[in-house]
């Protein structure tokens, strides 16, 4: 038996109370929509922008930055001010982009706040603030759900003081504090070994990618070569119309933009937006073929396995039919590595952002080997990317089942019995 199943059994043997969440807590200021008497005292506190908060940053500073984001920082007492703070506290944003428990923070020290609801336990004594924040982030799914709004959601913070909190004896709380730190503190540890050791890997991966891909792309003088304005299709992307809604409404054609290969990599099978056919003027750009940025971010590119569009900074290549046979898209998609370097080397620069024309791109010299010879280059290439890929998918599933391993871990430590008749709405509870 571990020492806290032995203590469980020792100071709490019928289970232990829970009780709402607004009689063992005192928020920064009183809720529109919750009840007087549920918040007797409110601790104030003066927030900032987040923008103007990480103007305060400084270097070597020893005052936090509470966001109510992920990004985190420090400042000094000077420059934070009025602002300035000093306590134990957990906080959830006001207003939230994303998961909330990617947002719930514990500190405790000086700090400078952003727009966060802020919580501290109204009794030490009975309630540890570091116990508090480590049960509501295992009910960070269940506070996530009352976030409402469109865009930038807020919390219905009186759903929120009504949950429901189990109160084991402070000991018990310590020592689950203690070993969800010690936990926590093992899995970050792990979680940068394994970052640094896979990273390492990866790059080493992409080195030898690099190596064999410009290896096996080099043909010749004698390889036969066509203008790519004789092989292809070109298309330019274009943005229909936002005024007009219908054309964006319910759509069902894929609509491409740069955020699209960021997001899901080279080969694209649905875009982030879609554009209804009432928004389409001329021909979708088939499927199987090349989409590359000619303006601006030149020479990022991607094959597109559905009928889609794009948006103008995009062109599209499509293969002609005479070209069909003698030619195999996928080794084309691969040919495009050195194009695109052709493209930003030769894109004109004159006009502040950058662009190359129609024009120019129709003159570039594409080789076409034998189609067994690029065959044999796809099948190469393709195991190559599968290689890299599975690395590169690894590291990010191997550290979501470290998260969920700990989330687990932490949701035991953090499941109790319930005592008996210890659901109570009246105002004296634990106050």
């Amino acid at each position: 038996m571990s020492r806290l199943s032995e203590m469980i059994k020792e100071l709490c043997p019928d289970g232990v109370e829970f009780v709402p969440l607004w009689s063992v807590t005192i928020w920064d200021k009183k809720f529109n929509a919750v009840e007087r008497y549920k918040q007797p005292v409110v601790d104030s506190y003066q927030y900032l922008l987040a923008n103007d908060l990480f103007l305060m940053e400084v270097d070597c500073g020893d005052v936090f930055l509470l966001s109510t984001g992920e990004k985190t920082g420090w400042t000094t007492e000077a420059v934070a001010g009025e602002y300035l703070k000093e306590g134990e506290v957990v906080s959830i944003p006001w207003g939230k982009s994303r998961a909330v428990t990617d947002c719930i923070k514990y500190y405790k020290g000086k700090f400078v706040t952003a727009d966060n609801r802020i919580a501290t336990s109204s009794n030490t004594e009975m309630l540890s603030n570091k116990y508090l924040y480590y049960w509501m982030m295992s009910q960070g799914q269940v506070i996530d759900s009352f976030y409402r709004g469109s865009g930038i959601k807020h919390p219905d913070m009186a759903k929120v003081l009504d949950m429901q909190i189990p109160i084991p004896p402070l000991p018990i709380q310590n020592e689950i504090v203690k070993l969800l730190d010690n936990f926590t503190e093992l899995t970050a540890e792990l979680t940068a070994e394994l970052t640094a050791e896979l990273t390492a890997e990866l790059l080493l991966r992409k080195k030898q990618y690099n190596f064999y891909r410009d290896s096996l792309l080099k043909f010749p003088s004698n390889t036969k070569r066509y203008k790519t304005g004789d092989i292809f299709n070109i298309q330019n992307g274009y943005t229909p119309s936002k005024k007009q809604s219908s054309y964006w409404e319910h759509g069902t054609i894929p609509w491409y933009r740069m955020e699209d290969i960021r997001a899901n990599g080279r080969i694209l099978y649905d875009a982030i937006q879609h554009v209804h056919y009432s928004g389409v003027k001329g021909n979708l750009y088939p499927e199987k073929s090349i989409l590359m940025a000619t303006t601006a971010t030149i020479g990022e590119y991607a094959l597109l396995m559905t009928s889609s569009l794009s948006n103008q900074q995009m062109t599209n290549f499509s293969i002609k039919k005479e070209f069909k046979e003698l030619l195999d898209v996928k080794f084309a998609f691969y040919y495009f590595h050195v194009f695109a370097e052709w493209c930003k080397k030769n894109a004109n620069q004159s006009g502040g952002m950058p662009i190359i024309t129609t024009a120019k791109l129709k003159t570039f010299s594409f080789p076409i080997p034998p189609l067994e010879a690029q065959q044999k280059i796809v099948s190469i290439l393709d195991r190559f990317d599968t290689l890299t890929s599975d690395l590169t998918q690894g590291l990010p599933a191997e550290i979501a089942a470290r998260r969920k391993q700990y989330e687990y871990y932490r949701d035991k430590l953090l499941t109790f019995r319930r005592k008996e008749e210890s659901v109570r709405s009246g105002r004296s509870v634990l106050l």
